[in-house]
């Protein structure tokens, strides 16, 4: 049996198929289309093609997709969203959609109701639910709205209140209108748990139309009873079904299975990882096979959130980055011919620099035609290159978390520009298929669960919350598709919340297990 793996990315789609030993069987590469389906439809019809596989044989599908990411930053296939705040009158000083970008605001609707409820933060009543309150609200939004967020004070506390009022949206706006509840989706912090949870239930139509597309095109290629899942931002993966009602955290799952990609090709379990595209560069760095989490509020799209995402960093570095000199000075980037590079390189009969043809100049990489690179000037070229390098170096300083040398795994289709000998770096590694490591990430990942909550000590002892928080979390791993008997913990993060009179602890748990 095989699995296939896909990956958007903003230059490519590739795809890879992976027999049951996990061992490469065949890689593609193809232009990310406009629509995105077409390039998925494409990646997939000749990874086929070229594998000569029998679709019947394929046993698993996996897509990682920059689709959620993409509608946000261009405000485009958004659902209307409908905000219920618990937490009235403490919270009225500050309304929902405070500091969003205005464009954005009004691609979502401005319906929101600050309505009683909440918690303190010892979990004792901030003040009591009021049924007809929520409801004349819900009523007031049929026909309005496409999607429900749903957000209380303290719900990562106690979150009974948040899932009442999802019942009654049931009742109300019917089973077809998804609900999105904060304590499922965000940290501590009611603010950026509420934008987290506003951008979730505003995904919701982009995630449907990209599951439904991406079952489509299976079928279309004969693989019809392959389990269908999609890639989530620490790594892992989720069921399809999980997928659209979490699609949030599919934002950023490019970079983390690059990084994942990065420790099977090399299998190293701790490096730095440098995925080289066609425009940009993204570092991470692997922590026993994982891609390391951000401690920071994150921003996506201009709106702060709190949920979980991976530690990237993006510099404006890539295959395609065009070269220049001015007042002599040689610069790279930040700008890029994209996924144009084919036509518009000076390798390929363009007309533009870019780091690809100065790696070719210089001997370091064989690409297209070098002769086409053999009039830009030995001195530009060498200037160029050192550029990249500091460029490079800079960016993995700033990942580091010592001063001692680290190694360095270099996937991605534009690793071919990166110099071998950076200050900093112990060993570099790079692997043939490094140009589909993504797709690779894809199809090796394993399945995880997470939960995340405020526990005090003294009314719940430390041990049992462990348990607690274990069982919660292995719950989660196996809705999105996880073998219960596979189960394993894999991380533990526990915060003391200082100010809290009885060791009140946030903690998160994570789980690990293999997919059916």
């Amino acid at each position: 049996m095989y699995r296939i793996g896909i990956d958007v990315g903003g230059t490519n789609t590739d795809a890879v198929i992976i027999d049951e030993n996990l061992a490469l069987v065949h890689g593609v590469k193809v232009p990310t289309s406009e629509d995105i389906q077409t390039g998925i439809e494409q990646a997939l019809h000749k990874v086929m093609a070229e594998s000569k596989i029998d679709p019947t044989t394929i046993s698993h599908a996996m897509l990682g997709t920059t689709q959620c990411t993409n509608a946000i930053v261009e405000r485009k296939k958004l659902s209307k969203v409908g905000v219920i705040r618990l937490g009235y009158p403490a919270t009225g000083s500050v309304k929902p959609y405070t500091a969003w970008p205005q464009d954005m605001v009004a691609t979502l609707g401005e319906n929101y109701e600050l309505l009683h409820g909440g918690y303190e933060y010892d979990g004792q009543t901030l003040s009591e639910l009021d049924e007809d309150e929520v409801k004349s609200a819900l009523k007031k939004w049929q026909g309005k709205i496409e999607s429900l967020a749903i957000v209380g004070v303290f719900s990562s506390l106690k979150n009974d209140q948040e899932f009442q009022v999802a019942e009654w949206s049931k009742e109300i706006l019917g089973e077809n209108i998804p609900v999105s509840c904060s304590a499922t989706i965000g940290s501590v912090g009611l603010i950026e748990r509420e934008n987290a949870t506003i951008l979730n239930a505003a995904l919701n139509k982009v995630m449907s139309m990209t599951s439904n597309g991406f079952e489509r095109a299976l079928k279309s290629e004969g693989i019809q009873s392959a389990e269908v899942y999609l890639c989530q931002n620490d790594g892992t993966l989720m069921s399809i079904e999980f997928a659209r009602q979490f699609p949030i955290l599919t934002i950023a799952c490019g970079p983390t299975n690059s990084i994942r990609g990065a420790s099977y090709l090399a299998q190293l379990k701790n490096a730095i990882v440098l995925d080289v595209g066609g425009t940009t560069s993204d570092l991470g760095v692997l922590t026993d096979g994982f891609p390391r989490e951000s401690s920071l509020a994150v921003d996506v799209g201009g709106i702060r959130t709190n949920f979980r995402m991976p530690d990237i960093i993006s510099i404006g570095l890539g295959g395609g980055s065009i070269v220049r000199e001015k007042d002599g000075q040689v610069t790279v980037g930040p700008d890029s011919v994209g996924y144009k590079i084919t036509t518009e390189a000076k390798v390929f009969g363009g007309d533009q620099i870019t780091a690809t043809d100065i790696a070719v100049r210089l001997g370091k990489a064989e690409v297209g035609d070098a002769s086409l690179v053999a009039d830009i000037s030995q001195e530009f070229a060498e200037k160029a290159y050192q550029r990249i390098k500091e460029m490079t170096e800079e960016a993995i300083d700033k990942m580091k978390t010592s001063s001692g040398d680290v190694d360095l795994v270099l996937v991605g289709g534009g690793a071919i520009i990166i110099p071998e000998d950076l200050k900093g770096v112990a060993k570099a590694y790079y692997n043939e298929h490094g140009g589909v490591a993504n797709a690779i990430g894809a199809s090796i990942a394993q399945i995880s669960g997470q939960y995340e909550q405020i526990y005090i000590y003294t009314k719940m002892a430390r041990k049992d919350s462990l348990v607690d928080a274990q069982a919660k979390a292995t719950q989660q791993a196996i809705l999105a598709g996880a073998i219960k008997e596979t189960i394993e913990l894999v991380e533990v993060e526990e915060t003391p919340l200082a100010y809290h009179p009885e060791n009140a602890t946030r903690l998160r748990v994570k789980v690990v297990g293999k997919m059916e």
